[in-house]
């Protein structure tokens, strides 16, 4: 795989550089926005890594018009720490952010998280109303499949119902009442057992990496939700 590395500071691309290409990537190199979006159309590019701030065009303005012409997972980098900078680069289509300075092992390990979700989505498709996803975890309701960080979960009928459920309508809580009457199609009478029950099977296939913001989120006294940005 090739990943486009765009910064105007030549030492920090050839660092990230090294790193990648110690993990078996093969790297391209731009040093203003410009020349990254020229590379991108001349040249099959699998992830781009951007920095906010640079000369002729900035990382922004270069995402939002790569977005137009292309579905690769990109991230931004900036020294900047506000979160009106951030909410910038993933409103005009960025997929990660992170912040100067870092750590050269953790981009790595973020480009890998990256190229998992996206190999994912075109393996399993992407038409909308079909594939639903939050973060690593992808639904394609088409297949019945489960996909956890690029790797397929078995779930049981009721859990794999459970999880569309709070998949299709990520961000929305659901009590365990609204969950059981959804799911069952009868009254919600004694379900606080049954439901805890299946969501606890449910998490323990799906958070599977600890390191990772879990999926599926419990609002105490409330019920249960998948974040709508992972």
């Amino acid at each position: 795989m090739t990943i486009l590395v765009c910064d105007d500071d030549k030492e920090i691309v050839e660092a990230i550089e090294i790193y990648l290409m110690q993990e078996g990537y093969n790297v391209e190199k731009a040093y203003d926005g410009q020349e990254a979006l020229k590379i991108v159309k001349d040249k099959k590019i699998d992830l781009m890594i951007i920095d906010v701030m640079m000369p002729k065009l900035d990382g922004i303005r270069a995402t939002l018009q790569i977005r137009k012409e292309s579905k690769i997972p990109i991230i931004i980098l900036s020294a900047k720490t506000e979160d009106a900078d951030k909410i910038l680069g993933l409103n005009v289509g960025a997929d990660d952010y992170v912040t100067k300075p870092f750590n050269l092992l953790e981009l790595v390990a973020r480009v890998k998280s990256q190229l998992r979700r996206y190999t994912t989505l075109s393996s399993y498709g992407d038409e909308e109303g079909n594939v639903y996803e939050a973060g690593g975890l992808l639904i394609n309701d088409d297949l019945k499949k489960v996909i956890v960080d690029g790797e397929e979960v078995k779930l049981t009928p009721i859990e794999y119902n459970i999880l569309l459920l709070l998949l299709k309508n990520k961000g929305k809580v659901y009590s365990i009442n609204q969950i059981y009457e959804n799911i069952w199609n009868e009254e919600a009478i004694g379900a606080d057992n049954t439901v805890a029950v299946h969501i606890r099977h449910i998490r323990e296939k799906i958070e599977i990496n600890p390191k990772e913001p879990c999926y599926l989120k419990v609002v105490w006294g409330v019920g249960y939700k998948i974040e709508e940005n992972l």
